[in-house]
């Protein structure tokens, strides 16, 4: 927080412990510029933390900040929506520097190894254009929920369920929910860091 309030000294700063209460502040915020979240927030299971607050406000910018290590983790942060990804032992001048760049609307730095595209990230991208309605159905389902159990969770209808999860099917190029949850776990929705 001492990074924000030095880049702008006068952000309201919204602390939120779990990532449901990140959910809630997200959706109640009107005027939210920036979202910093850690991996290992209490509630969020891989890298469904992202992926949710993505979806539910795909135009701010995320920036992660996390003890999970490697190229691989910045790799998959930025793929299913983060700006940047920086270790939580990073200076605090390159926490700074990565919260001016998020705020400036800059880009996030390619990979040093300046590779392309490869197959699996356009799933990513569609993972990450999935609605916050649709990511919570993928999400039960790699919980093992059956469509009534995400119906009575989410509160809605087992046919919404079924619809969210013909949607979801179509745009992992899947045809079964099965195949779907496989997707996703190879994408790292549900590993834990």
């Amino acid at each position: 927080m001492l990074a924000v309030a030095k880049v702008v000294p006068q952000a309201q700063i919204v602390e939120a412990g779990t990532l449901a209460a990140a959910l809630r502040a997200a959706g109640a915020a009107d005027d939210l510029r920036l979202i910093l979240l850690d991996l290992k927030m209490p509630g969020a299971v891989g890298y469904s933390g992202i992926a949710l607050l993505h979806a539910e406000k795909p135009e701010v910018p995320i920036l992660v900040i996390s003890s999970a290590e490697g190229a691989k983790a910045a790799e998959e942060a930025r793929a299913l929506g983060a700006v940047g990804f920086l270790p939580k032992d990073s200076p605090l001048p390159a926490i700074e520097a990565a919260i001016a760049r998020a705020l400036g609307g800059q880009a996030p730095v390619q990979a040093p190894d300046g590779t392309r595209d490869q197959p699996e990230d356009s799933v990513r991208r569609e993972i990450a254009a999935l609605t916050p309605t649709q990511l919570k159905v993928l999400l039960a389902v790699l919980d093992g929920k059956l469509n009534k159990q995400i119906a009575h969770e989410l509160a809605i209808s087992e046919a919404t369920v079924k619809a969210h999860m013909t949607a979801i099917m179509r745009k992992l190029d899947v045809r079964t929910r099965t195949q779907a949850a496989l997707v996703a776990r190879s994408l790292g929705l549900d590993l834990k860091h």
